[in-house]
């Protein structure tokens, strides 16, 4: 008989065998794919990328992301500032890490010819108050805040109405909170004049805009990443 023929032939395993080698098969093949308790117990630790790090050629993780993670019970923990770190003692799951992207993008303002300080200013107000549609920067002026870059005219809409003067009030003191981080210098509104330390004097005008100076910064140079 040919080949083919003897592998027609070839005798089965007695039904007993059979029963015995099924179960078998199957707890092996289920048992491959448990992990073991050491894997299942593992933590994983959260994952920051510093923002000092992230314009390094190095950098995995693309610029001004961050992974932050949420505890179970608790509100997420967002970075909002450059030196932020987590509550003490806090250990986040890996599962519940979720990204921040922490740049702001270009406000509504011309940013040519503005320095640093004033363009953060700029897109903060700008993402913090949609409602505010012209923030005017670089003019000519008899004082060199807006020709040098130093200087923003937030325009705000129907400035008489107290919905007008109660959104002027509110930008306002949003900048007071951010003093130190916008290098506030002063800022006018309605006639009262203020500095980081609050009000001043009155007399200034300004009843359709609020006007806010900054310190500067200097002029960007292309590569300045806005963090909120």
């Amino acid at each position: 008989m040919g080949r083919h023929s003897l592998a027609t032939k070839r005798r089965k395993p007695p039904i007993g065998v059979a029963a015995l080698i099924a179960p078998a098969a199957v707890f092996f093949a289920v048992g491959g794919d448990v992990p073991s308790p050491d894997e299942t117990s593992r933590d994983v630790e959260p994952v920051v990328t510093p923002v000092e790090n992230q314009a390094s050629p190095e950098a995995t993780t693309p610029c001004c992301v961050e992974l932050v993670a949420a505890p179970p019970t608790a509100p997420p923990f967002i970075v909002d500032e450059p030196d932020a770190t987590p509550p003490p003692g806090e250990v986040f799951a890996a599962s519940r890490l979720r990204i921040v992207d922490r740049a702001l993008p270009a406000g509504i303002a011309p940013e040519r010819g503005l320095q640093v300080k004033t363009i953060l200013t700029s897109r903060a107000i700008s993402e913090a108050f949609p409602e505010i549609s012209n923030i005017g920067g670089v003019r000519p002026d008899s004082l060199r805040w807006h020709p040098n870059g130093l200087a923003l005219d937030v325009m705000i809409p129907n400035p008489t109405s107290a919905e007008g003067i109660a959104l002027g009030n509110e930008i306002v003191w949003y900048v007071l909170r951010n003093a130190k981080r916008f290098g506030m210098q002063d800022a006018i509104w309605r006639g009262v004049y203020y500095t980081p330390d609050g009000a001043q004097g009155y007399g200034h005008g300004h009843y359709d805009h609020v006007h806010i100076t900054t310190t500067g910064g200097g002029y960007p140079d292309g590569d300045e990443i806005y963090l909120r």
